[in-house]
């Protein structure tokens, strides 16, 4: 069990899964950390994101609310997310309920091992176009950073703070996974691999496989990778 535990949602249009992501985390934390927040970053919603996060902020304590107040992309939210966290770990997982917390149970026991804990998605319930972008996208970041883990943006990470908190990203789309992983790895943070359940999504509709959304972390992974060779 970990002493202390930030827990954070990045969420862009989630008014259908928000509350029971939430419930979900206030049932589960307890069993894995003595101490624990959760902070809902709404990344300038348009529907009833925002409204609901406050409500769950005012019925319980452990909750906090991070509010862009335009849409900055996922790197934006992630970035938000662990300037926001004050514990010594932090977790973060997608607010659309594709991942099981349950699952910080194959995580939690590698942190004597590891800095860095990430999962990755056993058999993805995705449509094939995205399991295909997924494997072009991976088979490349291998290429260009020698990252050698199998599902690289799986949203399912638990990361030591002092190897995450101050890190300079830059990242605002889809890359920002890959780039924490790089830096990090590049300031000695031991990074381990495990399998986790992944499920289809039910509610709200998806942003990965926007072709805007694609192109963005094409040109961020180049200069990423300017930027890491030096």
């Amino acid at each position: 069990m970990l002493n202390e535990l930030s827990l954070f949602y990045p969420l862009y249009n989630e008014e259908a899964n928000i509350e029971e992501a939430t419930s979900r985390a206030l049932r589960i934390l307890p069993r894995y950390a003595r101490r624990f927040e959760i902070i809902l970053v709404d990344d300038g919603s348009r529907d009833r994101t925002g409204e609901l996060a406050d409500q769950l902020a005012e019925r319980h304590a452990e909750v906090r609310v991070v509010r862009h107040s335009r849409n900055r992309g996922y790197g934006g939210a992630l970035r938000s997310g662990l300037s926001a966290a004050r514990f010594d770990w932090i977790f973060y997982t997608d607010g659309d309920n594709q991942f099981d917390l349950e699952d910080l149970a194959l995580l939690v026991p590698l942190v004597d091992r590891f800095d860095i804990v990430t999962g990755y998605r056993r058999d993805r319930k995705d449509s094939a176009q995205r399991k295909l972008n997924a494997w072009a996208f991976n088979r490349l970041v291998h290429a260009l950073f020698a990252l050698p883990f199998r599902d690289v943006d799986c949203a399912f990470k638990l990361y030591r703070a002092e190897f995450v908190r101050d890190l300079p990203l830059r990242s605002e789309g889809a890359l920002i996974d890959v780039e924490i992983l790089a830096r990090a790895r590049r300031r000695g943070a031991r990074i381990g691999e495990v399998g986790v359940g992944h499920f289809p999504r039910l509610h709200g509709a998806a942003t990965g496989a926007n072709l805007g959304v694609i192109a963005r972390a094409f040109r961020e992974l180049f200069a990423l990778s300017r930027d890491i060779r030096g």
